[in-house]
């Protein structure tokens, strides 16, 4: 395939209604990728072609009747994560990866660390949670004494830690908050160690939640994140305030959330239900 081939190839994916962005950015890489790197060709033009964008979607929401129903479905650790992921609007990976030591139970705050973007923030701890998770991380102390009576190797380290602080990872304000039950080889290094636990099995165990709720919304973990973001500014906190909690870089991005502020399709009532002049 030469260069008016492959133009006219990504020019015809551009324009074809039926192949999704994904599609169309996965042909891109791949085609790039063969003439950059095996056949060893610029394409100058490839930045002028047109690049299909994905069409903006409302987030699903749950209403506070529609959680409780599926955290009455659900028990010990995956229960409490669950309730992180509303109560504090963290990701999945956020709740899963998060350590001791970044837990304040004075001030009552979560540090989240590298979210999206590599950036820190600040999120709260809510109340109600405090004793479950002062409970879970007791269950997490015993797991990390019998790691450090066994002489296991210390928890990951983000970034290159490990190599600057050797031994930090056998410290227990590195341990994880939710620490998995077994030990298990990282794919990186080959090392056999303790990890977090698995952010599928915490998946799967809100979708068997979901099923047996019997909703007729299709929920998820993250589904958490917009009900956290959408009851908070019902609840009348502002966007800013609600942008900074749920860490996003543009204002733009918190706005879907707004869309509660305009019940009924903008705010706009129905003419069925409106009165007759009659």
């Amino acid at each position: 395939m030469g260069g008016p081939e492959i133009h006219a190839f990504l020019s015809y994916l551009s324009n074809e209604r039926s192949v999704s962005t994904s599609t169309h950015h996965q042909a891109l890489c791949a085609l790039l990728f063969l003439y950059k790197h095996v056949l060893k060709v610029e394409l100058p033009w490839i930045d002028d072609l047109p690049k299909p964008s994905k069409p903006p979607r409302q987030p699903t929401v749950l209403t506070r009747q529609e959680i409780d129903r599926i955290f009455a479905q659900m028990d010990g650790v995956y229960l409490l994560i669950a309730r992180l992921l509303y109560g504090t609007g963290m990701r999945l990976m956020e709740c899963a990866q998060l350590r001791i030591k970044d837990i304040d139970f004075q001030r009552r705050e979560i540090t989240i660390r590298r979210g999206k973007g590599g950036k820190d923030r600040l999120t709260m701890l809510p109340l109600s949670l405090v004793q479950p998770l002062r409970e879970q991380l007791a269950y997490a102390k015993s797991l990390y004494e019998v790691d450090r009576l066994n002489r296991r190797n210390g928890v990951m380290l983000p970034d290159a830690l490990e190599r600057k602080y050797p031994s930090a990872g056998t410290q227990w304000s590195w341990y994880w908050a939710f620490p998995s039950d077994h030990e298990s080889t990282d794919p990186r290094t080959g090392i056999v160690r303790r990890h977090h636990l698995y952010e599928q099995t915490i998946q799967r165990a809100v979708k068997r939640a979901v099923l047996a709720a019997k909703l007729t919304k299709r929920a998820s973990s993250h589904t958490f994140r917009h009900s956290f973001a959408t009851h908070l500014i019902e609840a009348g906190y502002d966007i800013r305030t609600v942008q900074e909690l749920l860490g996003h870089a543009d204002v733009s991005t918190t706005i879907v959330y707004a869309h509660v502020l305009n019940k009924g399709g903008r705010g706009v009532s129905s003419p069925i239900d409106l009165p007759s002049s009659c």
